[in-house]
C-alpha cells in the first residue's frame, strides 16, 4: 500500500516552527507569562490542526483501503484507537 502524501501540512510546520522560536525568544526577554502562555495555546491548536488533517487523510486512504479486508480494517481501527489515547 502506498502511503498518502503529507506535504500539503509542511507550510503549516513550518509556522508552527516559527511560533515556537518566537516562544524561546520571549522566555529569553523574560515577557509577560500570560503573553507566553498564550503563543503556546497557539502552537498547539496549530499542532492539534495539522494532527485533524493528517487523521483526515489516513481515514480517507489508509483506511478506506483497509474495507477490502477485514482483519485490515480491524487492525486499522486499533491503530488509529492507540494514537487517539496517547
Amino acid at each position: 500500500m502506498k502511503h498518502p502524501c503529507h506535504t500539503k501540512q509542511l507550510s503549516s510546520l513550518k509556522r508552527i516552527e516559527g511560533q515556537i522560536r518566537g516562544i524561546a525568544n520571549m522566555i529569553q526577554e523574560e515577557n509577560y507569562c500570560i503573553d507566553i502562555l498564550n503563543q503556546l495555546k497557539a502552537v498547539r491548536n496549530a499542532v492539534a490542526s495539522v494532527e485533524g488533517k493528517i487523521l483526515k487523510t489516513h481515514m480517507k486512504a489508509c483506511v478506506k483501503d483497509a474495507l477490502s479486508n477485514e482483519k485490515g480494517f480491524d487492525k486499522k481501527v486499533e491503530e488509529i484507537i492507540k494514537t487517539l489515547k496517547r
